[in-house]
C-alpha cells in the first residue's frame, strides 16, 4: 500500500514539474508578438495551459498592461503540489 502511495506522490511531482515547464514556455512565448497561437505546436501549448491561467486572469486583471496572473498561478501550483506530496509522503511512511 505504501509503495503505491509513494508512486502516486512521485507521479504527482513529475506531472507538476512538466506542467510548470509548459507554463514557463507559454509565458516566455507570450513575449513574442509574432507567435501564431493557431499553429499546431503553439495551439497545443495554449490549450494545455490557458484553462489554468484563465482562472487567475479572471481574479487578477492585467495592471498597466502587465499580466501578473501567471506568477500567482505558478506559486499556487507549487504550493498545492508541495502540500499534496507532503501529505502523500507522510501517508506512505505509515
Amino acid at each position: 500500500m505504501s509503495a503505491s502511495i509513494g508512486l502516486l506522490a512521485q507521479t504527482l511531482s513529475t506531472f507538476v514539474s512538466i506542467y510548470l515547464l509548459l507554463m514557463f514556455i507559454r509565458i516566455l512565448l507570450s513575449w513574442f508578438p509574432n507567435v501564431n497561437w493557431y499553429d499546431p505546436p503553439f495551439s497545443v501549448l495554449s490549450q494545455l495551459t490557458d484553462p489554468y491561467l484563465n482562472i487567475f486572469r479572471s481574479i487578477i486583471p492585467p495592471l498597466g498592461g502587465i499580466d501578473f496572473s501567471p506568477i500567482i498561478a505558478i506559486f499556487a501550483l507549487q504550493f498545492a503540489a508541495q502540500i499534496l506530496t507532503g501529505l502523500l509522503g507522510s501517508i506512505a511512511v505509515y
